[in-house]
């Protein structure tokens, strides 16, 4: 696995109106992920795009497809988000009752698993579970919504986090959604995530060549 940080722009601030340009211009930039909001107005008070959606865009791109399920009960549409092209799918701690049959069963699909836990969620949730994922994705904010402010003590959850990763003997990534900028962007990176995911901190600032160049000046130092 790569040690260099990732920079995965959140779909949900792109312009909807023309998805597939957005993305073939996040490539031009020198971007390789991008991080997908499925919400199901359920879990949480939202609702944005599903499986239809990426499937066209999985056509049109190359980009590394982070699909990230803030959806009740996961277990329902992993089928649907496998087939539909993603490279990696993230399901709530908190959203599924047998978290280690779930995670094994998007690991025996041939996608990357990965567990989010919310700000107020324990990382006890996912110890056991660290050698089976490929990536921890901490919330921070409370999810649901664009443009909030990172919650400071996740800064210490991360922490606490890489401090279990390396007990764990796993080479496990962490992920951190929520709040993410070039002013904070440093820390959250010296506390040890691997990935930032960032929406209109990112999407708002184009050309998006030079807003990536920001934020790896921001976190180097």
């Amino acid at each position: 696995m790569s040690t260099e940080t990732i920079l995965a722009p959140s779909l949900l601030s792109a312009d909807f109106g023309k998805l597939a340009q957005e993305l073939a211009d996040l490539e031009l930039a020198g971007l390789s992920w991008i991080h997908l909001d499925v919400m199901d107005g359920a879990f949480v008070p939202n609702i944005t795009f599903g499986p239809p959606v990426i499937k066209a865009l999985r056509a049109e791109s190359g980009l590394f497809f982070d699909t990230h399920l803030m959806v009740d009960r996961p277990e329902r549409y992993i089928d649907e988000f496998v087939d539909a092209g993603s490279d990696l799918i993230c399901v709530h701690a908190e959203a599924s009752l047998h978290l280690e049959r779930l995670v094994s069963r998007i690991a025996e699909a041939g996608v990357l698993p990965a567990a989010a836990l919310n700000p107020a969620t324990p990382l006890e949730a996912v110890r056991y579970l660290l050698p089976q994922l490929h990536m921890v994705l901490i919330m921070s904010v409370n999810p649901g919504f664009g443009g909030q402010k990172f919650i400071p003590f996740c800064l210490d959850k991360i922490r606490e986090l890489k401090i279990m990763i390396r007990a764990a003997g796993a080479r496990t990534l962490i992920q951190v959604d929520g709040g993410v900028d070039p002013e904070n962007c440093r820390e959250i990176v010296k506390a040890g995530a691997d990935i930032l995911v960032s929406g209109s901190a990112f999407f708002n600032h184009p050309p998006y060549a030079e807003r990536l160049k920001t934020f790896e000046r921001a976190w180097r130092g």
